[in-house]
């Protein structure tokens, strides 16, 4: 007994410390948006001020980085919910040769470290002689936010009994009703949360977006700029603090929606 129950607090001790190692350097990011001092880091701060959020907010190029951002996320996260479903209604139930080979090829872009991504994209656009543009990025994030709909869409799909499906079109229900009425609602709430992931990976997405963009800089692009600049840390802070906000809330959003609703 007394084993078992050293076991569970190293078990939990090591869960803690690898919560703190994960988000240690969030809360110096957070810490360090509102410090008095521009370009130094000392702990602790000399002081604490929210005038930081106010100069980000007076600045254009800002502004234009976060709509570049919110336009490449919401579009990809459309292509992926249209596409990563329709990949997941056709192989979630079907059995052909080389459907494993395909679901392979499907989650692959997730799989591979994004500069081996970031590189393939980029030398395919290079090779069709299309011009680096806001399509090009939204091109970019669409082949990694697919996996996301997908995974969600075609695991709610294997968990939902096909024999409602059967029963629609015994009854003389069309394809298209029987998906309406029957497979839509199920996957609801797969096809939510998987949006909710594809955007919070879009919005936030660095490597692929390097690759695949012109002259445009999204907000994580800006953000990495901007570390060239030390006078302007505080101000790169707080912009930070704004993408861990955007992309934190979908995240948790996604989670409540796929849990086992017998927890």
């Amino acid at each position: 007994m007394h084993s078992r129950l050293r076991a569970g607090w190293g078990v939990r001790l090591g869960a803690f410390g690898a919560l703190v190692f994960l988000h240690f350097p969030l809360l110096i990011i957070i810490l360090y948006a509102f410090t008095t001092e521009e370009a130094s880091f000392r702990f602790p701060p000399p002081g604490l001020t929210t005038q930081w959020i106010g100069e980000l907010f007076n600045r254009e190029d800002f502004w234009r980085a976060l709509g570049l951002s919110l336009q490449v996320a919401v579009i990809a996260t459309l292509l992926a919910l249209i596409l990563g479903t329709l990949i997941a209604l056709a192989l979630a139930r079907a059995n052909f040769f080389g459907r494993d080979s395909i679901s392979l090829l499907v989650i692959l872009p997730i799989a591979l470290p994004g500069i081996v991504s970031g590189i393939a994209l980029r030398s395919a656009v290079s090779i069709l002689g299309v011009p680096f543009s806001t399509w090009t990025i939204i091109l970019g994030h669409a082949t990694f936010c697919i996996v996301t709909v997908y995974n969600n869409v075609v695991a709610r799909l294997r968990r939902t009994a096909h024999s409602q499906v059967e029963a629609s079109m015994d009854l003389g229900a069309s394809s298209f009703q029987t998906f309406r009425y029957i497979i839509l609602p199920n996957i609801t709430t797969a096809l939510v949360a998987g949006g909710m992931l594809a955007f919070a990976l879009s919005f936030d997405e660095v490597i692929v977006t390097t690759f695949t963009a012109g002259n445009q800089q999204t907000l994580p692009i800006w953000i990495f700029s901007q570390l060239t600049r030390p006078r302007d840390r505080p101000v790169t802070n707080v912009a930070a603090l704004f993408v861990i906000a955007v992309t934190f809330i979908p995240i948790i959003l996604a989670h409540q929606l796929t849990r086992d609703r017998r927890d």
